[in-house]
């Protein structure tokens, strides 16, 4: 879905980096931020808006997993987690074909773009067939990631995922894990080919994953940083099992270990952190690493709560991420990272520092942290992308607010419909609360779900 050539919006009001303005144009073309100016008057023909925020980045997904939501939740079983949540994951997988995966990510996406984020991180690890073998264009899958996300609009930030062990100290891999699995010159291969995907999607950016310190041996870990050609993101330190392991192969706890073996900086993006002490704290603020925190799945596979105050007292930059897909939902992710943190602290407005609302802060500082791990600017500003979110100030929980009590009204006390457009490189995209290719997409998704379930 190709960016408009150019465009004009009028906001009447509009969060800019520096803060809340009134009566906004914004000037637009190819998809990117040209001029920004307040106080401007209406200009008769520019596209009036109301309240302008700018899009939200989702900095960690795995959309695939959209098809299996809610099919996990049944009680009774013994020792039920993540670690038997992912052996029900692997048997789903092995259900999918190209054509399903991309059924299935292009409503992930949709519902992204319904929700308020603008752009994804897809932490992208099903690359083969169902034997384990390749497909005849060794990123067949990743193409089908880029087709999703041209599909319903949505910016692309692809993270191929490098998986090739079942455990610390290089385990041999289980069967489960055959659709993922590479060694360092079939995956800088199959990099070769995501580049070639991303071609002509529109401000795509290409980075990679280590899977996680289980899935890579530290020589493995060394040469994908060295094949890295952007953002850098990694799972850690997600289960207090992985912390026991870690520690058994390594002497180390996991995100410890990860900063006296490589040199993390702000090209990298620590997803979950959840289990890490003082110290690790410290040394993630310190390096200008960003946190990817996923509230919601981290909720439902219950992972547990990262020190956060801790965390922003230092200084530490983080975003949110749809995970797992089982609630595709912006506003829910920071409402239950807050949430989470007043429940563990017993108190209210716990994480702003005080000069800002919990809404404004949490926004704020999530879309700059979400954009670094994604490799793009944040903002309304000139160069950024013409990602736009109109909220509806005529919504029951938005009537009669101004600055930051709209940000907080909509993520503390809105539901459906609190968002009334949404606008992605210059182009509408959702109106009235609908993707504009809804019908198409959902019978898409349909259509798979009936081949994969049925």
């Amino acid at each position: 879905m190709k960016p408009t050539p150019s465009v004009r919006f009028h906001a009447a009001q509009a969060l800019l980096p520096q803060g809340w303005a009134q009566n906004v144009r914004i000037d637009c073309n190819a998809g990117r931020i040209t001029a920004v100016a307040a106080g401007a008057p209406w200009d008769g023909q520019s596209q009036r808006l109301g309240v302008v925020v700018p899009g939200l980045g989702n900095l960690h997904s795995h959309a695939f997993q959209r098809a299996m939501a809610g099919l996990t939740e049944v009680g009774g079983r013994s020792g039920d987690s993540f670690w038997s949540w992912r052996e029900l994951m692997y048997r789903f997988l092995d259900r999918l074909d190209p054509d399903t995966f991309q059924a299935i990510a292009a409503q992930a996406y949709m519902e992204m773009l319904e929700s308020g984020f603008t752009r994804v991180g897809e932490f992208h690890y099903l690359h083969h067939t169902e034997t384990g073998s390749r497909y005849a264009d060794h990123a067949e899958m990743s193409v089908r990631v880029a087709a999703a996300a041209d599909d319903t609009g949505l910016g692309l930030t692809l993270l191929p995922v490098f998986y090739a062990h079942s455990d610390f100290g290089g385990a041999a891999p289980t069967p489960a894990q055959r659709r993922f699995l590479h060694d360092i010159d079939g995956f800088a291969d199959l990099l070769d080919g995501c580049k070639r995907a991303l071609a002509d999607t529109p401000d795509a950016v290409l980075g990679l994953a280590p899977h996680s310190l289980r899935a890579s041996t530290p020589q493995q870990l060394q040469a994908l940083v060295a094949l890295a050609p952007g953002p850098i993101h990694i799972h850690i330190a997600e289960q207090t099992r992985e912390v026991d392991a870690c520690l058994a192969w390594s002497g180390q706890r996991p995100v410890e270990w990860l900063y006296a073996n490589a040199a993390v900086d702000a090209r990298w993006c620590l997803v979950h952190a959840t289990h890490v002490n003082s110290d690790e704290v410290r040394l993630m603020a310190d390096s200008g690493a960003v946190v990817g925190l996923c509230p919601i799945t981290e909720a439902n596979l219950g992972d547990g709560l990262f020190p956060m105050r801790d965390f922003i007292q230092l200084g530490g930059r983080f975003g949110v991420g749809s995970d797992s897909n089982v609630l595709i939902d912006a506003a829910e992710e920071l409402r239950l990272l807050e949430y989470g943190q007043r429940l563990q602290l017993r108190g209210r407005n716990v994480l702003s520092p005080g000069d800002l609302s919990s809404g404004r802060w949490l926004y704020q500082q999530a879309g700059e942290g979400g954009a670094q791990a994604l490799g793009v600017p944040f903002g309304l500003e000139v160069g950024a992308a013409a990602d736009l979110l109109e909220l509806d100030d005529e919504h029951p929980a938005l009537l009669g607010r101004k600055g930051d009590a709209l940000l907080d009204s909509w993520l503390f006390a809105a539901r459906n419909g609190a968002l009334r457009s949404v606008w992605r490189n210059g182009r509408a995209l959702v109106r009235d609360g609908r993707h504009v290719n809804r019908d198409a997409i959902s019978a898409r998704y349909r259509a798979a779900l009936a081949r994969i379930l049925g």
